[in-house]
């Protein structure tokens, strides 16, 4: 059982390595004095986001990006509060969400795209801040590379408590595979909160068929569709002005229902390289409880366990430090956090293949 353990082990590194290796190849893309010509249309879902969407908009509002080259369009997925949008410079259009598939934020992306008035599309979330560079940063990357789809970073805003703490270092952990996959050219995760693609490169993918009856995946799926067809199409804006900043949730239910959400949808990759990251990384977790257990009623030597949670800890943490450099994110709790977390991550994985769970107030079956 232990060779197996170890050969567990050796794989985690190596692949964490090689993400490692691959973040260590980007480059960071600054804007350049480019004239902005790109148009965009800002689509936000939402469902009963009222505290939250003045803030997004205010962000917005200060955005360096002349306002006749984008618009906002929120769709309403059945809110149940009430909210009131005060008059801005820009153009904001407010429509309700087309259900027609199990997937009610693919529906309500593609209810925009129907009546978008312009060439690129970026989703964002009702929950976010955006900086004002955000759209001149798109804009060049855009000019300077000719990409038809392009991914960003996404940070959680700064809040206090281990909840909070343990939430941003796996956070952190994603956006590094996220980048490190980017720059080893096998990207196979994005996140929906910063994502952008010409209206016609989506509809040339033909948008979400094949996966709209998985509830979420809306950035994933077409991600993985598009490297699969169209590889030299698709990248990563490297660039610190182009973070969007959003919230992290406040109890532990709530973190858990989302990463099994997220979890959820890694059965259903494309991509072979995302499939197999998805399997080593639950592996190894899963090793570390499966070694703990053992060291409890003595069936492993501690110095086998300090080996292997010493391995993964310094590999994690080398990413950690890379990513949240990028992201001017400080670590904090990273110690308890590592421990906690395969315990965390084994159940949600687990959770995931069989459970049900609840995102915005829905009950969504496997």
């Amino acid at each position: 059982m232990m060779v197996v353990i170890f050969i567990i082990l050796i794989v985690y590194v190596f692949t964490i390595a090689t993400l490692l290796f691959g973040f260590a190849k980007m480059r960071q893309i600054e804007s350049k004095n480019l004239v902005p010509k790109t148009t965009f249309s800002i689509v936000v879902p939402f469902r009963n986001e009222a505290e939250n969407l003045p803030k997004l908009l205010h962000s917005i509002s200060l955005l360096n990006y002349p306002n006749d080259l984008f618009e906002i369009i929120l769709v309403d997925d059945d809110s149940e509060e009430e909210f009131s949008i005060t008059n801005y410079e820009f153009s904001i259009t407010i429509i309700n969400n087309n259900r027609k598939s199990g997937s009610p934020k693919k529906d309500a992306i593609e209810t925009a795209i129907k009546i978008s008035k312009n060439d690129w599309i970026i989703t964002t979330d009702a929950d976010c801040l955006v900086p004002k560079d955000w759209l001149l940063s798109f804009d060049n990357y855009i000019q300077i590379t000719n990409k038809k789809m392009v991914a960003a970073g996404v940070r959680y805003l700064p809040k206090n408590g281990f909840l909070h703490t343990f939430q941003t270092l796996d956070f952190l952990s994603l956006q590094g595979a996220t980048i490190g996959s980017f720059g080893i050219e096998k990207p196979f995760m994005c996140n929906g909160a910063n994502f952008a693609y010409s209206k016609k490169f989506f509809h040339e993918l033909k948008g979400f068929e094949g996966n709209e009856n998985i509830a979420s995946g809306d950035d994933v799926f077409l991600l993985q569709k598009a490297v699969l067809k169209y590889p030299k199409h698709v990248g990563f804006l490297f660039n610190t002005k182009s973070i969007v900043a959003t919230q992290t949730v406040n109890t532990w239910k709530e973190l858990f229902m989302q990463r099994v959400r997220w979890a959820a949808k890694s059965t259903s990759y494309s991509s072979v390289f995302g499939k197999a990251v998805a399997i080593i990384v639950f592996a190894a977790n899963f090793c570390w409880v499966l070694c703990f257990a053992l060291l409890l009623i003595g069936m492993l030597d501690q110095n086998y366990f300090m080996l292997f949670i010493g391995c993964k800890f310094l590999i994690d943490l080398i990413l950690l430090f890379k990513t949240a450099a990028f992201f001017q994110t400080k670590l904090r709790f990273v110690l308890l956090s590592s421990i906690l977390y395969p315990f965390f991550g084994s159940a949600v994985s687990f959770y995931s293949l069989f459970g049900n769970y609840t995102w915005k107030d829905r009950v969504f079956r496997k």
